[in-house]
């Protein structure tokens, strides 16, 4: 498989003058057009997206089905990007595929600034049943979860063109089996919706030496459609404000 860094990671507001690269992880089933647009709001940072296989301009390729092999390929995508230091944003599924990319690059030397487990929390892993492989109930989920309304839910191209790539990563998430090291040396951000009942669940205060904070927000597991956490980021890598001396 490709690991061109054009072909896994999307740039749409590149800058040069950027002190910190922060790398986006989309969620089962989305594609690095979920953050289209945190670039233009993270006016100091410079905002990668993942591109996984089998979406968008990668429809042609077979989606991943192991997670520790896809996230080794985004590490190679991401090796000469580390000339800045990386920060790494994932959502949900992203997590873990974050987790998996930054354990990577660290067998590298390479050791990211901060991760953020976004609709993750901190807590023992959970005995997974197997994976959905109900279409209809899966897109009951999604529109559940506020991850896309109900009107483009039950949009046949829709459902042609996502639920293939849906259900193969719903498929490499429940084959995926977390080794308890190596543990990473950074520090973590849980990012959790008040009303979210669907988080990944994840033991990150084992799986690094630094300090794990969890911050609650407003809002389900799609808590970041609506009202994404830039602020936090500014803080937390801190980027000073727009306009800001």
């Amino acid at each position: 498989m490709t690991t061109e860094p054009a072909r896994w990671l999307v740039c749409d507001t590149p800058r040069s003058d950027a002190p910190i690269r922060l790398v986006c992880f989309p969620h089962a089933g989305g594609s690095a057009a979920f953050y289209r647009t945190w670039g233009q709001s993270l006016t100091d940072v410079e905002v990668h997206a993942v591109q996984y296989p089998g979406r968008a301009d990668r429809f042609d390729e077979e989606p991943s089905d192991d997670l520790v092999r896809l996230a080794a390929d985004i590490a190679d995508a991401l090796e000469p990007l580390a000339d800045l230091p990386l920060a790494f944003f994932g959502h949900s599924l992203g997590a873990p595929i974050a987790l998996e990319t930054a354990r990577a690059l660290q067998r590298r030397g390479i050791h990211i600034k901060h991760l953020f487990a976004s609709g993750s929390r901190d807590a023992p892993l959970p005995h997974l049943s197997g994976p959905e492989e109900d279409p209809d109930q899966l897109l009951k989920d999604l529109v559940r979860m506020g991850g896309t309304d109900a009107e483009m839910a039950a949009d046949p191209i829709f459902q042609e063109v996502v639920m293939p790539y849906l259900l193969a990563d719903g498929r490499m998430f429940h084959s995926y089996d977390m080794a308890p090291d190596p543990v990473l040396r950074c520090p973590v951000t849980t990012i959790v919706g008040d009303q979210d009942d669907d988080t990944d669940l994840r033991p990150w205060s084992a799986l690094t030496t630094m300090p794990v904070q969890q911050v609650d927000v407003p809002g389900n597991h799609f808590y970041l459609i609506a009202d994404p956490p830039y602020s936090l980021l500014r803080e937390t890598l801190s980027v000073p404000r727009p306009g800001s001396p």
